[in-house]
Order: C-alpha cells, then sequence, then structure tokens
C-alpha cells in the first residue's frame, strides 16, 4: 500500500525516472505500458477494493476475523522473501517460520506485547535449530536471513494484533477501540501514499534519494507530510477523542517511518535485483510491495496511540 508505481516510494516523480532495474525480468517480453502510472489501474482499483472490502467486513462485524487477514498477509510475505532471497541462493526455512509466525500473531492479540516477546524468542530458537538439519555450509548467512525475516514480518506485523486488541478482544463496529485504532493507522498510512503521489507527479523535481528510489522526490515527501498530519490529526481528535498534539505527532511520525520503510524495501529488491516481490496482487506487484510502510509504521503508531489515548 504504498504507491502507484512498482518498486517505488509514495513520493515518486514519474517525470524524472532515471532506472528502477528491474533485475531477472529483463529477458521476459514487453510489458504493456500503462502510461504514468506505471501499472494497471484497472486492475489496482479493483483488488484494491475487494482487499479494502474484506478488512472493512471484519472490522464491522466481528474483529478477531481480522485476524486470519493479518495471518495470511504474513504467511504470503514470509513466502514472497523466501522467493526473492532465493536470488542470492539463501532458502529460507519458511515452514517453521510461517508457523511461528502464525503463533506469534494470535499469542500478541491473545495475550499481549510481553508474550509477543517470548514467542518472537522461541520462533527463532526454533528456526535456529530447525537449519542445523542442512549442516555446517551456509549455517548463518540463512540463520541470519530468517531471523532479519522474523522480525520483518511477523514481528512487525503482530503489532497490528496488538491495536486491534485494544477495547477487548470481542466485538467490532466503530465504538471499539481496536477497530478505530486500526482504521486510523490504514488511513494515515494512505494518506502518506496519496498526498505523495500526487505531489510526486505534479511538482517532484528533486531526488530525495537517487541511489535507491530514483523517482522519489522532496516534493513527494512534503505531500506525504501535510497530507499524513492532518489526517493524523482529524482522526485522533475527531474519532479517537484525543489531544490535538497526538495527533500531530502521530502524522509526523507515521510520514518518516512510512518513507524509511519504503526506501528500506526498495534497496532489499534492488539488492536482490528483482522488480516486484510477486505477482499475487493484481495490478500492485507483491503483498510486500503493499505493506512496507505499513510493517513500518504499525510499532510506533501502537505505542503512541496505547499510552497516549487508549490508556
Amino acid at each position: 500500500m504504498t504507491d502507484a508505481r512498482p518498486e517505488t516510494g509514495p513520493h515518486d516523480d514519474p517525470l524524472h525516472d532515471h532506472g528502477s532495474g528491474s533485475g531477472p525480468h529483463d529477458g521476459s517480453a514487453p510489458q504493456k505500458d500503462h502510461g504514468r502510472a506505471g501499472r494497471d489501474l484497472k486492475a489496482a482499483i479493483t483488488s484494491g477494493v475487494v482487499l479494502l472490502g474484506a478488512i472493512a467486513a471484519s472490522l464491522a462485524f466481528w474483529k478477531p476475523a481480522f485476524m486470519l487477514i493479518v495471518v495470511i498477509a504474513v504467511v504470503v510475505a514470509i513466502w514472497e522473501l523466501r522467493q526473492g532471497l532465493l536470488s542470492k541462493d539463501i532458502d529460507l526455512p519458511e515452514q517453521p517460520l510461517m508457523l511461528g509466525g502464525a503463533v506469534m500473531v494470535v499469542v500478541a492479540y491473545l495475550y499481549g506485547s510481553d508474550a509477543l516477546v517470548t514467542a518472537t524468542a522461541v520462533t527463532a530458537l526454533v528456526v535456529m535449530l530447525w537449519l542445523l538439519r542442512r549442516g555446517i555450509d551456509g549455517y548463518v548467512k540463512t540463520a541470519t536471513a530468517s531471523v532479519f525475516t522474523l522480525v520483518y514480518v511477523p514481528f512487525l506485523g503482530s503489532f497490528v494484533a496488538l491495536l486491534l486488541s485494544e477495547g477487548g478482544r470481542d466485538g467490532g463496529g466503530l465504538d471499539n477501540d481496536g477497530v478505530q485504532g486500526i482504521l486510523t493507522f490504514i488511513l494515515v498510512t494512505i494518506a502518506s501514499d496519496i498526498g505523495g503521489y500526487i505531489a510526486g507527479v505534479l511538482f517532484g523535481k528533486h531526488p530525495m534519494a537517487p541511489v535507491i528510489s530514483p523517482k522519489k522526490s522532496w516534493e513527494g515527501f512534503a505531500g506525504s507530510l501535510v497530507a499524513t498530519v492532518a489526517m493524523g490529526w482529524l482522526l485522533v481528535v475527531l474519532l479517537l477523542e484525543g489531544d490535538w498534539w497526538v495527533g500531530l505527532c502521530l502524522g509526523l511520525i507515521a510520514v518518516v517511518m512510512a518513507t524509511l520503510g519504503d526506501l528500506c524495501e526498495s534497496v532489499m529488491k534492488r539488492d536482490l535485483g528483482i522488480k516486484d516481490m510477486s505477482q499475487v496482487i493484481p495490478g500492485h506487484g507483491g503483498l510486500m510491495d503493499r505493506l512496507d510502510s505499513l510493517l513500518a509504521t504499525i510499532a510506533p503508531i501502537w505505542l503512541l496511540l496505547h499510552y497516549l489515548v487508549f490508556t
């Protein structure tokens, strides 16, 4: 859920593309030109509406159902990272990572942050023990990548469960603290994407990180900043009934972390020599191509809302 073009962030300027390295897809047939949007907008909008509809339905009627969506997302994201890391001859042990990641999400929702830390430590140990079956060669490299994957996807993703558990673990609807928190988290991230995309398209001239993400511009970042701070202030004051300054802090934290998440994902894909993590979401590419900014923002947003709004 980052931007309208593959392997770029929400602040990209398509008028100043200095090349983006499509990796292993270079020898394939030419792809259809989708214009300045950089992707099939019809497919992107359709798949986006379906995903958002599923999320909205689960939150509106019975919020534990949303945990199923989170678990599925974690499993698919781990699969995508494994596919990408294979280009560097790193074969993640996806079975313990997927199972452990699912357990981490459920444990976080049911028992809180202390249990999440314990589940993360146990899963990391199990993964390292699992890798002993493969022998000595490449153990350190694979174990390091596995622990990185564990922290990057299921650990950060489990903060969604922590946020949703606010206000009780049952129920749903806009009167529930957890549902309100999830909506705030999603909407401020979307605001960052849309604000950055529009400003980048219309005004982007100065690249933010030309080596990492040539299309990302400072003008786009400014657009994200304005949109995210405004959305954070509105949601915290009107929806969460919190202090206005908390909303401003929320917006500032979200835009910085979302941008860093985009940049980190771009670095990873360039290092791996791939354009998209996969093609599981029509019009969007891989799931990780949509989750980069969400994973980066969820932990600080939970921390802020938990201690300054819900407590």
